[in-house]
């Protein structure tokens, strides 16, 4: 049973129907159904020829399921096809099994509360203000900009990835065994955007709304205050603003890491920003393509997924696992891990490891 629950994944998360999946392996569908079903166990030149179709190792199949996964919560721009949301589920059940793996080798890993001190009641969006300022008082976020929000997320017991998909997905939030939060964010999004959504799932998991209050705006208003304080808009805009420029939106976003048309919102939220000067500026962005593509250099996207590399690193220097696990747990042949850390950071890191 337990091939039958890792092939039907794989097949899911390469988006292919098992049609597709039997002609490429050269079997019938009713085979592929028949092993999807566990009525059925491929000989091992099959299992051979499925791994190579689905890009796995034929490890994969035999590693128990040890990860199920609960009220999943899609956020996109339109309706994603089942296919779609499938082949995301799978990809991102297969990465959380893998990293949840690893972090089994290690004691003390944080587990996700919010903290009691923070009241996650809201009842209007003002309200969704005071819970986000909280938060960050209670990490102990202070005032400054957030210089990575998927590692405050990560040192909270977030589990934070990325994922290759259709260019409607934006994030995902779902619970792996009923207690560990996931955020998937989708990749190759600029980092202002990624940072908000980010920001955004993390309101879904913190708030709890009174009857009347918008989940989404709430979520959207929760981002907004959560990346730029309320103190922090007033010191950087002011108290009362009858416009703003361009060029300071561009260094503010910079400096924060939130979009241009993030901080319109926060000046128009705030009152500091008149609603229909915001209006004027939100028909501008749209007129110019802006609303999709801001102008100006893009801010970095943040990599996902670094806590997870470091324990596979930590548990492979301390000789817990070996470089073919190692290789697993990751997800791609070390080498290339490897190679990736070099480009990224120069010679240092593959230099040492090797």
């Amino acid at each position: 049973m337990v091939i039958g629950e890792r092939l039907k994944g794989a097949r899911r998360a390469a988006g292919l129907s098992q049609r597709a999946l039997a002609e490429m392996v050269g079997v019938s569908v009713m085979a592929i159904s028949k092993y999807e079903r566990g009525l059925n166990t491929p000989s091992s030149p099959v299992l051979i020829r499925l791994a190579q179709a689905l890009g796995v190792k034929t490890e994969y199949f035999l590693r128990p399921v040890t990860v199920e996964m609960t009220a999943p919560v899609f956020r996109c721009r339109s309706s994603l096809s089942v296919k779609e949301e499938r082949a995301i589920l799978a990809r991102t059940k297969e990465w959380i099994e893998r990293y949840l793996d690893v972090e089994s080798f290690f004691e003390g890993s944080p587990q996700f509360a919010v903290p009691s001190s923070v009241n996650r009641h809201a009842g209007s969006l003002d309200d969704v203000e005071h819970v986000a300022m909280n938060l960050r008082a209670a990490w102990k976020l202070g005032q400054s900009p957030i210089e990575s929000v998927v590692e405050v997320l990560e040192d909270q017991g977030i589990k934070v990835g990325l994922v290759e998909a259709h260019d409607d997905f934006d994030g995902l939030t779902v619970w792996a065994n009923a207690q560990v939060p996931v955020i998937i964010v989708k990749g190759g999004l600029p980092g202002d955007r990624q940072r908000f959504n980010l920001a955004h799932e993390l309101g879904h998991l913190v708030l709890k709304l009174g009857e009347g209050v918008n989940a989404e705006k709430a979520a959207h208003r929760f981002a907004g205050a959560f990346l730029v304080p309320e103190a922090i808009v007033r010191f950087e805009l002011g108290s009362k603003r009858r416009s703003l420029d361009l060029c300071e939106l561009h260094s503010l976003k910079h400096k924060y890491g939130v979009s241009m048309q993030a901080w319109i919102y926060r000046a128009k939220d705030l009152g500091i920003l008149s609603e229909a000067a915001a209006t004027r500026w939100f028909r501008e962005f749209r007129r110019r393509g802006w609303h999709r593509e801001e102008p100006g250099e893009p801010v970095s996207p943040e990599k996902a997924g670094r806590r997870m590399e470091r324990l596979v690193m930590r548990a492979l220097v301390e000789e817990l696992i070996s470089r073919s696990r190692a290789a697993e747990l990751l997800g791609k042949p070390l080498a290339r891990f490897l190679q990736e850390e070099e480009r990224q950071y120069g010679e240092y890191p593959a230099t040492v490891c090797s």
